[in-house]
């Protein structure tokens, strides 16, 4: 046998298994479990992954300054430097301001209120981080809901698929494009540019779009029922009863705190009403009096053992609640809607463990959980990403709900607190950040980092707000997950996976490869993160390209779109979760529109490909 033939045996034949791979493939293996369960928060077990990685050195060739560069990735700094950017546009209120021209334009048709939702989230996802267009349409979906009679349900999760189509327009839409940019001049010497992929992006959110208006609603149930009241839609009438304290109750004298604490019952006092003067909860310090009249929430076996043991008479007349039954103008006492973001510092921990009521002074009524709404021991339920809290809340605790980035209010008026007066300026400062890297004046990190200090010199972000605006889990996420990339580069492990991925090669053409890609991508990133998929995919997606002479650079983009449409779960991405809850859905619902739109958009984005970039 000729030596010059041995090489290519050997690269048809395949690298050799070896124990470096082996340790590689045992870390991912522990790294997709806890992704998948979510024993822990996954940008702790990124975390974890950084370390672990670093410490077996040996075997995965990355060491600690390789380890950490994540933190130092322009990657990594340009997503922080978005988080900012996006808060600066938020807080001037702009999409709400847009959101509300266009919606009465739409006034009176459903398709035109319908199209103007999901074009507008579809449209500003390209160049404002999906998450709080999300979080900003929302509401006013909701209230859209409310005041033309149609199920939220129908609205929020298309419009949730157009955010996440639409921050595929640019590089900057989404953090994974961004990733994905890193990755790629890291193996292939080529980053994105800002409009790199805008012609895809652009046929792929109109396919989404074309699909949403006349497919896609048509699939999902009314869920919750158009209501405008929101008592009547979380059917509070059934857990509310108005009782007077009557001379010889055994409350009287006692504070509510002091009764609370010895019953422990799972009851809780809405209103309290004396001398024709009302009071919100908390009530800790309230001392009962005679001829009180409480509204109190319980379900019926705690009342009647309540009202027998206490003494507690109940109000001649039976009655239906409404909103109007929770406010007290002196408070600005109202009943509001919020959703929890799984990124909330109190996911995880009860309402009684955190002390909602006075840490927020704010009482939850109820919860809404996967279509599903629970009342009763709800101070003992653990909190979830994705919830949506039935809360009577002061107009404090309701501004102090808003200023947080970690809820979303759903309001019934549409009034909040936006610097609309500084909406010219934080649209000139985000066209300067996209034009100067667009025009490659500056690399897009430059121009964002110096978009954050033009924010806060200009007043559109306050210094205080600048750390508030960044999703620091995903920021460890993406310093985490870098190094495990690499480790899949030096150790060889991608292009063993690559090799193994290619034996179908033989017999089918690089373009069903590109689509086996994107197909396998889209399906993992429905279970763990969006940009954890990407640096798993993105090396053994490049092996594969150069091993069977495709276009390397053509495999990175089906990944980086695959991984940034995760139409399947609502755990898939943040902004499917952020509608779960308000939209009433199962976790069905999503299967159900999201299977058909993602085997849509894996033949149009291939063949978009294949036809602008070749395969």
């Amino acid at each position: 046998m000729s030596l010059a033939l041995v090489p290519t045996l050997l690269v048809q034949a395949g690298p050799v298994f070896t124990v470096d791979m082996l340790v590689v493939f045992g870390i991912i293996a522990v790294v997709l479990v806890l992704f998948i369960s979510e024993v822990i928060p996954i940008d702790i077990t990124a975390l974890g992954t950084m370390v672990v990685v670093i410490l077996l050195e040996d075997w995965t060739g990355v060491g600690p300054a390789d380890g950490v560069s994540g933190f130092a990735s322009t990657a990594t700094v340009t997503v922080l430097a978005m988080f900012i950017l996006s808060e600066g546009i938020r807080r001037t209120g702009v999409l709400r301001y847009v959101g509300n021209r266009i919606i009465e334009w739409a006034k009176g048709s459903f398709y035109k209120q319908y199209g103007a939702l999901i074009g507008l989230s579809g449209t500003t996802a390209g160049v404002i981080n999906n998450t709080p267009v999300v979080a900003m349409m929302i509401p006013m979906a909701v209230n859209l809901a409310r005041k033309s009679k149609i199920s939220p349900s129908k609205l929020l999760m298309p419009i949730s698929f157009a955010s996440m189509l639409g921050g595929m327009l640019t590089l900057i839409g989404t953090s994974t494009s961004i990733l994905a940019s890193d990755v790629s001049a890291r193996l292939l010497g080529h980053p994105f540019s800002m409009f790199e992929f805008t012609a895809l992006g652009a046929i792929v959110l109109v396919t989404g779009l074309v699909y949403l208006m006349f497919v896609g609603h048509r699939l999902l149930p009314e869920r919750i029922k158009p209501q405008e009241d929101l008592a009547e839609e979380f059917e509070m009438s059934g857990y509310l009863t108005q009782v007077i304290v009557a001379d010889d109750s055994p409350l009287v004298g006692y504070t509510v705190r002091q009764v609370w604490e010895q019953l422990e019952l799972d009851v809780d006092i809405v209103r309290m009403e004396r001398n024709g003067e009302a009071f919100a909860a908390p009530l800790g310090p309230k001392q009962f009096r005679p001829g009180d009249e409480l509204l109190l929430r319980a379900n019926r076996d705690t009342l009647m053992q309540l009202m027998e043991t206490q003494k507690l008479k109940p109000e001649a007349h039976s009655k239906t609640f409404t909103d109007e039954d929770f406010e007290i103008e002196r408070k600005g006492e109202a009943l509001v809607e919020i959703v929890l973001l799984s990124d909330n510092p109190i996911v995880g921990e009860t309402l009684r463990s955190i002390a909602f009521a006075q840490r927020f002074d704010a009482l939850v009524l109820a919860l809404r959980r996967k279509g599903e709404l629970l009342y009763d021991n709800i101070d003992a339920v653990p909190l979830q990403g994705g919830d949506t809290l039935l809360v009577q809340a002061s107009g404090q605790a309701l501004k102090q709900f808003e200023r947080s980035r970690s809820f979303v209010v759903i309001q019934p008026d549409e009034e909040a607190t936006f610097r609309f007066e500084k909406l010219p300026v934080a649209l000139g400062i985000i066209g300067l950040v996209v034009g100067l890297a667009a025009l490659e004046v500056v690399p897009i990190m430059v121009s964002a980092l110096g978009g954050i200090v033009a924010m806060v010199g200009t007043g559109c972000v306050k210094p205080n707000e600048v750390y508030k605006a960044v999703d620091w889990s995903v920021i460890v996420l993406l310093a985490g997950l870098i190094p495990l990339g690499m480790a899949m580069e030096r150790s060889g492990a991608a292009v063993y996976l690559a090799h193994a991925i290619t034996g179908i090669a033989d017999v089918v053409p690089p373009l069903v490869l590109l689509f086996v890609f994107y197909v396998f991508t889209s399906l993992v990133t429905q279970v763990i993160s969006n940009n954890a998929s990407v640096i798993l995919m993105l090396p053994m997606a490049v092996e594969a390209a150069e091993l069977t002479g495709a276009d390397p650079f053509s495999f990175v983009l089906a990944v980086t779109f695959a991984a940034s449409c995760a139409l399947l779960t609502p755990i898939g991405y943040q902004t499917n979760l952020m509608v779960y809850g308000p939209g009433g859905y199962r976790f069905t619902d999503f299967v159900r529109m999201g299977a058909p739109l993602q085997l849509l958009l894996a033949f149009v984005t291939c063949g978009g490909i294949w036809m602008i970039w070749g395969v």
